[in-house]
């Protein structure tokens, strides 16, 4: 199997893709206090709200999550990641719409 390319991601989505293997409390920490996650057509909003729906996905399913394109938009940056694990219809590609706020994570919207 070969390695994948190295994508070049804005720091604060680095951030989420590293944090994602770990905790609710890392995952959160990328957020800015009033940020906004929209995953399986349910939406998250605060730090605390997406701290609950990171640990409760990651004590439900283990899954791995490999980022393969990446596109910066005028207010936003698109990954494209395959995620296989344990979950109904694995693996799957999906899309991770991010709204930046500096260094902070202020949207993120997860979609098939």
């Amino acid at each position: 199997m070969s390695k994948p390319l190295s994508l070049s991601l804005p720091a604060p989505v680095a951030a989420y893709f590293a944090a994602d293997h770990g905790d609710g409390d890392a995952v959160a920490r990328c957020f800015a206090e009033d940020a906004i996650v929209t995953d399986e057509r349910r939406t998250h909003v605060g730090r605390e709200a997406i701290r609950r729906w990171k640990t409760e996905a990651s004590s439900t399913f283990s899954y791995t999550t490999e980022p393969f394109a990446v596109d910066e938009q005028a207010g936003g940056v698109v990954v494209s990641a395959h995620v296989a694990g344990n979950f109904p219809g694995s693996p799957v590609d999906l899309r991770y719409a991010f709204v930046l706020e500096g260094e902070q994570i202020a949207q993120l919207e997860i979609t098939a």
